[in-house]
């Protein structure tokens, strides 16, 4: 399905019956990525999931966008179709959206977090770095053929784990995520909280869940061992159960 979003042609999935439950992905993924996660949840909810802007079949802004203007576009797009969430669900980026939507007044009653970003002044030098080498990385590949350049910035920005060439199209809207810190949104988040992590989860460590777990107040925190990062797909049964548990 579709809808006219703040100008941006909007796709959207919504299945099943119950408590609504938004669910917002990660970068680089969309609904596709996890449509199994959602076609299990809508067994039991209403199930409201989005391409954020950029990804999958909705529109990218025509400038670069931050957490803001991400979590403002929720607040539209969840007035625009008139929903009352009852939980919503964020995974990786769409958690830190997800919480600095709450935090700046978007009404839910529950909040899940999978694997979720947003903790990012432990990672200054992480991020310094992803700035310098996307301006010495194009220097450098300037003269060369485009494959080469590519493999070329695939090659730096691996060394330091940077989800930068997910998306080339919206590489200063990542610069801009990266830069940005929720854990003082966080601590205004007073709504029952359930945080899920996986303990070899390498792009969003369990250190990072601890973080926020610490400073939302009404939260917990599950760890799922032997897990990576895809919570939705890789661990989608485990998830289920902890999150329909919690959502009872």
């Amino acid at each position: 399905m579709q809808v006219v979003v703040d100008s941006l042609l909007t796709n959207y999935y919504r299945t099943g019956t119950g408590k609504t439950v938004v669910v917002l992905h990660g970068w680089g993924d969309n609904i596709a990525g996890i449509a199994p996660f959602l076609k299990s949840l809508s067994a039991h909810y209403d199930v409201v999931a989005m391409d954020v802007p950029g990804f999958g079949g909705t529109q990218a802004p025509e400038t670069s966008w931050g957490l803001d203007e991400y979590a403002q576009f929720v607040q539209s797009f969840i007035t625009k179709l008139n929903i009352k969430p009852n939980v919503i669900i964020g995974h990786s980026n769409g958690g830190a959206i997800a919480i600095r939507a709450i935090a700046h007044g978007l009404k839910t009653e529950k909040l899940v977090l999978l694997a979720s970003a947003g903790v990012r002044g432990d990672n200054k030098k992480t991020i310094g770095a992803v700035r310098v080498i996307s301006k010495v990385g194009k220097i450098l590949a300037k003269p060369l053929p485009k494959k080469t350049q590519r493999k070329l910035r695939e090659s730096v920005y691996s060394t330091i784990g940077s989800d930068m060439l997910v998306a080339e199209h919206m590489q200063e809207t990542f610069k801009r995520i990266v830069a940005d810190d929720v854990r003082e949104d966080a601590k205004n988040i007073t709504q029952p909280t359930l945080l899920i992590y996986g303990q070899n989860d390498v792009s969003t460590p369990v250190n990072i869940g601890m973080a926020l777990q610490a400073a939302i107040p009404n939260s917990k925190i599950e760890i799922i061992p032997d897990v990576g990062h895809m919570l939705p797909t890789d661990a989608t049964s485990v998830v289920l159960g902890m999150v329909t548990e919690f959502i009872k």
